[in-house]
């Protein structure tokens, strides 16, 4: 088929990351464009769609002080309520289309402040972290510093909420842990609900974290911002670390500090991949193979 035919209803789209961690980022505001699962897990394939580990769709903002709000996607379909790395994406396209260098996310979990920084990079303020049982949220109630999971050697997370729920193992050596087949067994632990994001922890320094991530919904990512962002709240908990650390993940490093306001904010770079567009009805089944 010429490459100049567009097929069905073409939705423009930026391919953008966050240390690799990467999205699919369609604009809504504009549309009644709604996806579907089959084509939010269509456009999340690597080998038959556009390849991400999350979709992003924005749209026209609710509250007022908001500048745009961001509905988040896992790769297998599924909503998510937070996601740090995108919304450092999707503020930097923000801070292009309203000509300042700060800007207002609106997420289903809350507000989120962004900025540039005075090292170019682009800071969030994800808010304060939930810490209690419920706001992980567990099966029931537990000690969220030393959960009561395991699997694969691993064991006595520190459960953490950042948006969304992740659990945190402090281990000698992060690179030894099998987290391909460690990685789905804890997300889907019945101690988990909501299911649950997995990262691996060693302390490095008290100022310097190596985390390996598995994400709910996507499987292993090579970075993920909440996932830094509750590593860090989770050493801090412990005693192992300052409140402001270098987290070093698979696609490189992200500086968290969890502030005396009991915020946590989270400054890294983000980067652009490509644009293209796609069909509206991409991902249904009565479409040709």
């Amino acid at each position: 088929m010429p490459l100049s035919k567009p097929i069905g209803n073409p939705l423009p789209f930026l391919e953008m990351h966050g240390l690799g961690n990467d999205f699919a980022i369609f604009d809504g505001r504009s549309s009644d464009f709604a996806p579907s699962e089959n084509f939010l897990r269509a456009v999340g394939n690597r080998r038959r769609g556009v390849g991400c580990d999350q979709i992003i769709v924005l749209r026209e903002p609710e509250e007022f002080e908001a500048d745009v709000h961001m509905e988040i996607y896992n790769a297998d379909g599924s909503r998510a309520g937070a996601c740090g790395n995108a919304t450092r994406c999707v503020a930097s396209l923000m801070f292009d289309e309203l000509g300042r260098k700060k800007c207002v996310v609106e997420t289903i979990s809350g507000l989120l402040e962004a900025w540039e920084d005075s090292s170019g990079m682009i800071a969030v303020d994800m808010g304060a972290p939930h810490l209690a049982w419920n706001e992980i949220p567990l099966a029931r109630e537990a000690d969220t510093l030393t959960a009561p999971v395991a699997s694969g050697g691993l064991s006595s997370p520190c459960c953490v909420n950042v948006g969304n729920p992740h659990a945190v193992f402090f281990v000698p050596d992060a690179e030894a842990v099998k987290l391909s087949e460690v990685g789905s067994r804890l997300e889907n632990d019945p101690m988990f609900p909501e299911r649950c994001n997995i990262e691996i922890a060693k302390i490095i320094t008290p100022d310097r974290i190596r985390m390996r991530v598995w994400e709910r919904g996507c499987g292993i990512t090579e970075a993920c911002g909440t996932g830094a962002c509750a590593t860090l709240v989770a050493a801090v908990r412990r005693g192992l670390s300052a409140r402001r650390a270098t987290i070093v993940l698979d696609g490189g490093e992200l500086v968290i500090e969890w502030r005396g306001d009991n915020h946590v904010v989270m400054i890294g770079p983000v980067g652009f991949s490509f644009s293209g567009v796609i069909a509206e009805d991409f991902g249904d089944e009565k479409r040709r193979a």
